[in-house]
């Protein structure tokens, strides 16, 4: 294949889904104002890809977290002979042990990546053309780290599992929703499973009026983030696990995020609560795109309630509500955890991919293959997870 690699060409391209899908050049973009153009075709294009991967999400990311952490933009774009766009990768450049490493922008904040596809491109490329794309990058970087990708999304394979991956360490929870939600809830749970929660959502309303709200205007979405800290301080504590949602910069591109002016009718983060009076009792953070609700973070009061399950009946309230606006998958990310059960049980196979580029980048791309399956191999066990769990628990308990 005969191919071209330029640096930041800011003419801007429409997307033209029944014209040539072969490749014949691809550009590199280290700025996102010269990448918006191409990006928002795609998205206005029906592109095959994640919400997780809009520009105004990555670029919000990456002015909050990434560039703090050493990412740059390396947004890889490509075209057919007619200058037609075909496709963008949404990637990041950074040192790592004297190397150059390319990895997806929105690092452990984005649950699913695939990048942006035009649906055809993404039926009919071959391994051999990814293959040729990557080696036009080998002066650019040494390796490629690409991580947590579904097999599938919206019914179309991930065009990246054509080259060599392994499975990730944890699978994706997801679950398809209807219009009548109380043919889902049966469906889903058994009759004493839905009496015993009747009986909680009792107990609840006798602590005080139960409102389930969606949070909107700057105030109050700080107000709910602030609780939310706190309560994901605590539980993390509790568990014995970093608090990913300490950082100043995390904090401060989630309300960017949730603040950001609203597009195609939802907001870029969507926040949700369960009350009981002005206590916040569980929340619940996710994002939207292609009729499927993607759960970014959820947690809920320490102690307080634990026997009323508060968690559990924010989702019976937030699927019931996906299921009334029309939204048709829900999902609430990467890892196993037992309150997934109940409206996510389909396991979405993910995947990880390391590709060296150059000899360098060889060796590092063994040890992170090697990490990567030795943590899939304890995770998938449960008798060594529990181990792992309880000895962070015990961990936790001690540092008191």
């Amino acid at each position: 294949m005969n191919m071209a690699l330029r640096l930041l060409n800011q003419e801007p391209y429409a997307v033209a889904p029944r014209a040539d899908a072969a490749v014949a050049r691809v550009e590199v973009f280290d700025d996102f104002a010269a990448a918006e153009p191409h990006w928002r075709a795609l998205e206005a294009g029906n592109a095959l890809a994640t919400p997780y991967q809009s520009f105004d999400f990555i670029r919000l990311w990456h002015r909050h977290i990434g560039a703090d952490a050493g990412l740059s933009p390396f947004l890889v774009v490509g075209f057919n002979a007619r200058g037609e766009l075909l496709f963008l990768w949404p990637l990041g450049r950074r040192p790592l042990n004297g190397m150059q490493a390319i990895e997806f922008l929105g690092g452990k904040h984005i649950n699913f990546n695939i990048g942006l596809w035009r649906r055809d491109v993404a039926a009919r490329i071959d391994a051999d053309g990814l293959r040729d794309i990557l080696g036009l990058l080998r002066d650019k970087a040494d390796i490629v780290m690409l991580a947590n990708q579904p097999a599938t999304w919206a019914g179309l394979a991930n065009p990246f599992a054509l080259l060599p991956n392994q499975p990730s360490p944890s699978f994706g929870y997801s679950g398809a929703l209807m219009p009548d939600f109380e043919a889902l809830y049966q469906s889903r749970a058994s009759s004493s499973a839905r009496k015993k929660m009747r009986r909680k959502e009792r107990l609840l309303a006798d602590a005080g009026a139960v409102r389930f709200n969606k949070t909107e205007g700057a105030a109050d979405i700080r107000a709910v983030l602030a609780d939310f800290y706190e309560q994901k301080t605590a539980r993390t504590r509790a568990i014995g696990l970093p608090d990913v949602f300490s950082d100043a910069g995390v904090r401060r591109f989630l309300e960017a995020a949730a603040e950001a002016p609203a597009r195609d009718g939802h907001s870029l983060l969507e926040l949700y609560t369960l009350t009981i009076d002005d206590v916040i009792v569980a929340t619940i953070g996710g994002i939207v795109g292609d009729g499927r609700f993607s759960a970014m973070f959820i947690s809920i009061v320490h102690e307080r309630f634990a026997a009323e399950s508060p968690g559990q009946q924010l989702l019976i309230h937030m699927v019931r509500h996906c299921c009334e606006r029309g939204l048709t998958v829900f999902d609430l990310g990467i890892g196993e955890a037992k309150y997934k059960d109940l409206f996510c049980p389909e396991a979405e196979a993910m995947f990880d991919s390391y590709w060296p580029l150059t000899a360098a980048g060889n060796l590092t791309a063994h040890v992170f293959r090697r990490v990567a399956a030795a943590k899939r191999f304890i995770k998938q066990q449960p008798a060594l997870w529990s181990m792992v769990t309880a000895m962070r628990r015990l961990r936790a308990r001690l540092s008191r």
